[in-house]
C-alpha cells in the first residue's frame, strides 16, 4: 500500500515539475504586442468594438485572405518563437487626431490607443497609411510642449506617439513599420521622427496588395520583412 502510495506521489510531483518547466520554457518567449491599422486587424482577434477590414468569408475581389494565419502578426509570432501581447489594431485609424474627410479620429488614433498596449518584450506600431491616404496635415516637426491642436497634424502627432511609447514602456524594443507606397512626406517624416528618438524601423518594399491591403502574398512579405529586423 505504502509503495503504491508512494508511486503515485512519485507520479504527480513529476507531472507538476514538467508542466512547471513547460510554463517557464513558454514564459521565456519574448511577448509580442501590436498597434496597428486595418493592416493588422483580423474579425473576432481584435479588441471589441474596433473597426476590421479582415474577416472570414470576404469578398473575393476585395481581398484573398480569409484566415487569421494568413496575417502578417499571426505568422510572424507563430514562426518567430514569440507570444502575442496585445493586438490593438482598428482599421482606418490615423496617428494624428485628423482623419477622413477632416473628421476628429481622437478616440482612434494611435496616441489614444497606446494607452491599452500591455507591458511586453516587443512594440510593433505599423501607421500612417491612413494619414497618407486621408491627407491629414503633415505640419511642422515639434518635439516638446505639444499641444492637443498640435495633434491634428502628422509630425508632432508621431512624435508624441514615439516618445510617449518609449516613456510607458521602458527596456521594451520598440519597432516602428513603415508601409510601403506612402507619400514621401509621410515616409520621410516618420524616418526623421524615428532617428530624433532612436527608434528602429522597417521600410517596407515589394509588398503586394488588394485593394490597397495586403493579399496573401503581402502578408508573407511583410512578415518576412520584420521578422528579419527582429532576428538582427
Amino acid at each position: 500500500m505504502m509503495c503504491a502510495m508512494k508511486k503515485a506521489m512519485t507520479f504527480i510531483l513529476a507531472l507538476l515539475m514538467a508542466a512547471g518547466a513547460a510554463f517557464a520554457a513558454d514564459r521565456a518567449k519574448p511577448v509580442v504586442s501590436i498597434l496597428g491599422d486595418s493592416y493588422s486587424t483580423f474579425e473576432r482577434y481584435i479588441p471589441d468594438g474596433n473597426l476590421t477590414w479582415y474577416r472570414p468569408s470576404p469578398d473575393r475581389n476585395v481581398t484573398d485572405v480569409d484566415d487569421v494565419r494568413q496575417t502578417w502578426w499571426w505568422q510572424l509570432i507563430s514562426e518567430g518563437g514569440y507570444i502575442l501581447g496585445v493586438n490593438d489594431s482598428y482599421s482606418g485609424a490615423t496617428v494624428s487626431y485628423t482623419g477622413y474627410d477632416g473628421n476628429d479620429y481622437t478616440d482612434r488614433s494611435f496616441i489614444t490607443r497606446l494607452e491599452r498596449i500591455v507591458p511586453s518584450d516587443i512594440l510593433l506600431i505599423f501607421g500612417a497609411t491612413n494619414d497618407s491616404w486621408a491627407g491629414s496635415p503633415v505640419g511642422e516637426f515639434k518635439y516638446g510642449s505639444l499641444t492637443r491642436e498640435d495633434l491634428f497634424s502628422f509630425r508632432p502627432a508621431m512624435a508624441r506617439l514615439i516618445s510617449e511609447a518609449q516613456n510607458r514602456f521602458p527596456g521594451t524594443r520598440i519597432v516602428y513599420i513603415i508601409n510601403s507606397e506612402l507619400k514621401d512626406d509621410i515616409t520621410s517624416s516618420i524616418i526623421e521622427v524615428c532617428r530624433h528618438y532612436g527608434c528602429e524601423y522597417v521600410l517596407l518594399e515589394n509588398v503586394d496588395k488588394m485593394s490597397g491591403h495586403p493579399s496573401v502574398a503581402g502578408m508573407k512579405a511583410i512578415k518576412n520583412q520584420v521578422l528579419k529586423r527582429l532576428k538582427k
